[in-house]
């Protein structure tokens, strides 16, 4: 979510946009509206929107079907969406926007101070989850880059002396001479056995 991304108000009515406005207006958020589902997707695809206020029921994109194509999306799967309705409880509605993911559904008239506590919890978890996610990217391409410029360290080792190791467990290694160059030869060593046992004579 870019660092200037805000919440979209949607509604087809310019006096729930004004009471919406002014309800969000202290906690200090970049707002912006939109008046149809088209008009919406348009604003939600910009990449500026970090959080949406929708009312379901609009001519022509109802809000159920700004949800339904913001969910098949994976740069907008999940912005959190708030849906708004004027028509009372609706169990078929209900099932169907929380199907979708919906973060919550408010029935009109709005209670300003629940609708900007709700706001603020979803709009800044969402943007410590992106701020999470980035992190985890970060520190993957870190480890994974790490990982790379070791294998190819050991590799260029290998390739120097490729058969360096072989050679070293099949070819036996000459005995070392004795430290004490006193210690005499020992019997069964051709003629220089023979030449020690005539000096003795």
């Amino acid at each position: 979510m870019p660092s200037d991304a805000g919440i979209l108000i949607v509604d087809d009515h310019e006096d729930t946009l004004y009471a919406l406005e002014s309800a969000l207006a202290p906690l200090g958020y970049r707002l912006g509206r939109a008046t149809s589902g088209d008009e919406a997707l348009k604003q939600v695809l910009r990449g500026q929107v970090g959080l949406l206020l929708l009312d379901v029921r609009m001519p022509g994109v109802s809000g159920l079907d700004v949800v339904r194509w913001m969910r098949r999306l994976e740069q907008t799967q999940h912005i959190p969406v708030i849906l708004l309705t004027g028509f009372g409880p609706d169990h078929e509605l209900t099932s169907a926007a929380f199907a979708l993911g919906v973060a919550d559904l408010l029935m009109k008239p709005i209670d300003p101070w629940a609708l900007r506590t709700k706001v603020r919890y979803l709009f800044d978890a969402h943007r410590r989850h992106l701020a999470l996610e980035h992190e985890v990217r970060e520190l993957r391409a870190l480890v994974k880059g790490h990982g790379e410029n070791h294998g190819e360290d050991h590799g260029e080792d290998h390739r120097e002396n490729p058969g360096e190791d072989r050679a070293a467990h099949t070819t036996p290694r000459p005995a070392l001479p004795h430290p004490d160059a006193r210690v005499p030869l020992q019997r069964g060593q051709g003629a220089h056995t023979e030449e020690l046992e005539q000096d003795r004579t």
